[in-house]
């Protein structure tokens, strides 16, 4: 009986995959290419339907979302490594790092960390991306210059979870085996800094591109982890933590009216308003260009090609993103990709980066891993692409992919309730929701209003092999050999030899002499 029902199920498939479709049915293409959709009619939230400002002037992004009995709540603040005085690189972020671990006033670090665990919580701080490796990176999309103390729990455990935060933000007691703790985590990191390529390579890029007295080369070493005290934590956090330095973000199950009304009385009575610095310095000089090796005794080459780039303010910004997408930050769809990934299998990953810079000029480059004999040739292509990419215009077919591609990132950059926060309070912590208001409201336009021409002229601006500089790490005796297979060496690319900048001491972070 159960086979008879399996003929007769099959065979009503059958049946149905072989009937007409209905009248009025799309007749499906032959390729999945040949697939068309309606065009993205997605608008970005506006700050303004979440933004609050409290009594005492802080301002407040708040997200509602009950489809889970969840709150997040996040106080972020403009404090970087460019903040730390000569000789103690790594006060920022270890201040920052030991504020919801070291304990309060009124309670221990081992009393909050099982009050948090015992609700189910997440309790962090941390500095987003910079600093040089003290206490340990950070894990949110913050710039290098912003950090983060946050609180995720059951919303029906918000009132305690604002005042474990608000008590670890007002009063962290820096408690000394914490302190401890956290500098030998630092030391051992700092120790490990020559270990892996991709480590050199960021440190390397640094010193190239930034004047040795920027902040960016303020590198945490062993003299200045050890010498950080108690009472400089404390002093640090004195200065610079503070309602005047604080944008806060709630998002997730809530009341929008109970909790200004809690955010209100939480920090009512902070009793002082501390520090905000403004903006971080920018540097005082433009990169040398030049060709560098980093000796490393690897097989695989890490490259970096780059220029110094505009800001994220500059008239032609969706324009160098479009160009940017199309020559090497489009994935499988960019030029870049598909020369030296997929035709000539020189690198697993290739990408050129242009993020726009958040207070200044930041950086564009291209960046890819390949056999240390196959790297001339590598550049060489990505050399030709550049070129190629500022001499001709760019086909239609890679204009609209390009600003399809950046048009449709849109809903993905506010995908959740806490992103939706998290987006607007950065835009307004680093400037841009006072300077381009409207700018996520009217970017889909601005990116479609990029032309084939736009591109090739702004290539023709930022793609000058003149002003490149160029870093290679590995194995440098084998990258000058080159592969016979390609008419390339990095002699003849760079017009002379290249540079050699020797590795440094991963403790002070000073040049190690040639033996």
């Amino acid at each position: 009986m159960r086979r008879a029902h399996i003929v007769f199920a099959a065979g009503a498939a059958a049946l149905a995959l072989a009937a007409p479709l209905p009248a009025g049915a799309a007749k499906l293409p032959e390729h999945p290419d040949k697939l068309k959709f309606p065009e993205l009619a997605y608008t970005p939230p506006a700050a303004k339907d979440y933004r609050v400002e409290l009594e005492n002037g802080m301002v407040a992004y708040l997200v509602p979302d009950r489809s889970l009995p969840l709150v997040s709540i996040e106080v972020l603040m403009r404090i970087g490594p460019d903040l730390d005085p000569a000789g103690r690189a790594g006060l920022a972020q270890g201040m920052v790092h030991l504020l919801t671990r070291s304990g309060t006033a009124s309670k221990s670090a081992q009393e909050i960390e099982d009050r948090v665990a015992y609700l189910g919580a997440s309790l962090s701080s941390r500095m987003g991306g910079g600093g040089g490796g003290f206490f340990g990176p950070g894990g949110a999309p913050l710039g290098d210059t912003e950090s983060a103390a946050s609180i995720n729990l059951l919303s029906k455990d918000l009132d305690e979870g604002l005042a474990i935060l608000i008590d670890c933000l007002k009063q962290p007691a820096f408690e000394a085996e914490r302190v401890e703790l956290a500098r030998q985590q630092a030391l051992q990191d700092i120790k490990q800094r020559n270990d892996d390529s991709r480590t050199i390579e960021a440190y390397q890029w640094d010193y190239l591109m930034f004047p040795d007295d920027h902040w960016v080369n303020r590198k945490t070493t062993e003299p200045s982890v050890k010498s950080i005290t108690r009472d400089e934590l404390a002093a640090f956090h004195e200065r610079y933590v503070g309602p005047a330095n604080f944008m806060i973000t709630v998002a997730g199950d809530f009341d929008r009216d109970a909790v200004v009304a809690k955010l209100e009385q939480a920090f009512a009575d902070w009793g002082r308003t501390a520090e905000n610095p403004g903006p971080p310095a920018a540097p005082a000089s433009a990169p040398a260009p030049g060709w560098h090796l980093t000796e490393k005794d690897v097989n695989q080459g890490r490259v970096t090609m780059g220029l110094t780039a505009p800001d994220r303010y500059d008239p032609d910004y969706q324009a160098y993103r479009v160009m940017n997408v199309i020559l090497g930050g489009g994935g499988f769809s960019s030029r870049l990709v598909n020369r030296i990934r997929s035709d000539e299998g020189l690198a697993y990953s290739v990408n050129s980066t242009f993020e726009g810079g958040t207070y200044y000029d930041a950086i564009w480059r291209i960046r890819f891993q390949s056999k240390v004999r196959s790297v001339p040739g590598a550049v060489d292509i990505a050399l030709e692409e550049m070129k190629r990419m500022a001499a001709q215009p760019v086909t239609a077919e890679e204009l609209n992919l390009a600003r399809n591609l950046l048009v449709q990132s849109l809903p993905v950059a506010f995908e959740t309730a806490q992103s939706i926060a998290g987006v607007l309070a950065m835009e307004e912590l680093t400037g841009r929701y006072a300077r381009d208001p409207n700018y996520w409201q009217e970017l889909r336009d601005r990116v479609n209003a990029v032309t084939s021409a736009d591109v090739e002229r702004v290539a023709k601006k930022l793609l000058d092999p003149a002003k490149l500089v160029v870093l290679a790490v590995g194995d440098t005796e084998e990258m000058l050999k080159g592969d016979p297979k390609y008419d390339a060496s990095l002699e003849a690319l760079a017009g002379g030899a290249p540079r050699y900048l020797p590795l440094r001491d991963p403790m002070t972070m000073q040049p190690i002499a040639n033996p």
